[in-house]
C-alpha cells in the first residue's frame, strides 16, 4: 500500500495462512480507514477513523466484541459493546488526552446521520481508543481538533499509509518509532473462504525484548545503538479486528483473546504500564436498530472450526505490528526528543534480519 516498505519486503513471511490482497484491515469487504496527521515540531499527534462497514452503522450493526489484555487505557464505550454484542459507530483511535473531544465528535458525526437517535430511539455508543504519544508529542496542547475527526471519518479508503501517520503519528514500539500496522490473512474452510484483518496502534515494548520471525533483533539493535535507551515500557496497543466470518459474539470473543499469541511472538512481556485493548467485529451479519417482527438469523461457524481464526488472527497481529515498525520513519518531536525507525538501524549496523 503506497508503496511502502513492509515486512514481506524484506524476505521474511510470517506464519503459514496466506494474507488478502492487499495484507491489510481493509481486505474485509466494507471496511475503510482514513487518516489525519499532524507533524510539525512538539505536535506529533493524529487521528484515525476505521469505517465497518459502508451503510449506515448505526441502523445495521454487526456483531461486535472486545477484549482488555492489560487495562491501562482510557478506551469508551467497550462496556455497551460487551453488554450486546454489536457495534454501531466507526472507531477512532487517538491521543490520550482526546478521547473526549474525539468522542463527542463522532457522536455528532452519528447524530447527523441519525436524526431519530435521542428523539424517537436511544441514544449511541461512540467507540474511541487511545495511546500515549507524550514523549514525542506535547499532549497537553491537544492538538487534534474537530475539523481532524471528522476529516478521518469522512475520508476512508480501502489503502492507507502506515507508520507515522494518523494516531501513529507519535508512537513508539519497541523503543523506536511505532505507529500504525496493519495485516490480513486467509481463511480457506470447507464452506467458504474469509478474510481477517488486523489494524493496530503499536506504542509498547523494550527493545531488548524485540523478536522478529523469532530472532532476537532487538538485542542486536541495543548491542549495536551508540545512544543509551532507557528500557521502560509504559506506552499500549490498540488492536482492531475486522472479520467476514460468520461468528457470534462470544466466538468473536474467543478469537479476540488470541491476539495476544501475535502480541507476544514480537517480544510483548505484556508490562504494568502498558494497556493493551482488543476491539473486534464481524461484518458477516447486520443486526438492524429496528425491532423486526420475527426471529433474527445469525450464522456461526462450527466451535471446530474456530481454531483457524485462533491461527489467522495470531499472525495478523504479530505482522501488523511489524509493518508498524518497518514502514515508520524517524521522528524529532517534542522538547528535541528523537526516535529512530527501525529499517534504518538495520542498515545503518549491518543487521541481517535472516
Amino acid at each position: 500500500m503506497y508503496n511502502q516498505k513492509r515486512i514481506r519486503d524484506y524476505g521474511i513471511e510470517i506464519g503459514r495462512l496466506k494474507p488478502g490482497a492487499l495484507n491489510a484491515i481493509t481486505d474485509v469487504e466494507g471496511v475503510t480507514v482514513g487518516h489525519v496527521t499532524l507533524s510539525k515540531g512538539d505536535m506529533q499527534t493524529g487521528v484515525t477513523a476505521i469505517l465497518p462497514h459502508q451503510g449506515n452503522i448505526f441502523k445495521e450493526k454487526v456483531m461486535a466484541a472486545s477484549h482488555i489484555i492489560n487495562g491501562f487505557g482510557k478506551t469508551t464505550g467497550t462496556i455497551q459493546i460487551n453488554e450486546l454484542g454489536t457495534l454501531e459507530t466507526p472507531i477512532i483511535l487517538t491521543n490520550t488526552l482526546n478521547v473526549g473531544m474525539a468522542s463527542d465528535v463522532l457522536i455528532d458525526y452519528m447524530l447527523k446521520q441519525n436524526p431519530e437517535i435521542g428523539r424517537t430511539t436511544g441514544t449511541v455508543n461512540p467507540i474511541v481508543a487511545e495511546c500515549n504519544d507524550m514523549y514525542l508529542n506535547d499532549v497537553r496542547a491537544k492538538f487534534v481538533q474537530r475539523e481532524h475527526v471528522l476529516d478521518a471519518l469522512e475520508n476512508t479508503a480501502t489503502e492507507f499509509k502506515e507508520g507515522a501517520v494518523g494516531a501513529g503519528t507519535g508512537m513508539l514500539c519497541y523503543s523506536l518509532k511505532g505507529g500504525i500496522g496493519s495485516a490480513s490473512r486467509i481463511m480457506e474452510l470447507e464452506y467458504g473462504s474469509y478474510t481477517m484483518g488486523v489494524l493496530v496502534l503499536s506504542n509498547f515494548g523494550i527493545l531488548s525484548d524485540l523478536n522478529i520471525n523469532n530472532k532476537p533483533v532487538g538485542k542486536e539493535v541495543k548491542k549495536a545503538l551508540i545512544e543509551s535507551y532507557k528500557e521502560e515500557d509504559k506506552g499500549s496497543i490498540i488492536i482492531i479486528v475486522a472479520t467476514d466470518l460468520p461468528v457470534s459474539e462470544r466466538q468473536l470473543n474467543r478469537i479476540l483473546k488470541r491476539s495476544v499469541t501475535g502480541l507476544s511472538r514480537t517480544g510483548s512481556i505484556i508490562t504494568n504500564g502498558s494497556g493493551e485493548v482488543v476491539i473486534g467485529f464481524s461484518t458477516a451479519t447486520k443486526i438492524p436498530h429496528e425491532k423486526t417482527n420475527g426471529t433474527l438469523s445469525i450464522p456461526t461457524i462450527h466451535e471446530e472450526d474456530i481454531d483457524m481464526a485462533f491461527r489467522a488472527i495470531g499472525e495478523a497481529v504479530e505482522e501488523a505490528i511489524l509493518n508498524s515498525l518497518f514502514t515508520a520513519e524517524e521522528i524529532v518531536g517534542r522538547d528535541g526528543h528523537r526516535r529512530p525507525a527501525l529499517k534504518d538501524l538495520l542498515h545503518r549496523y549491518h543487521i541481517s534480519l535472516d
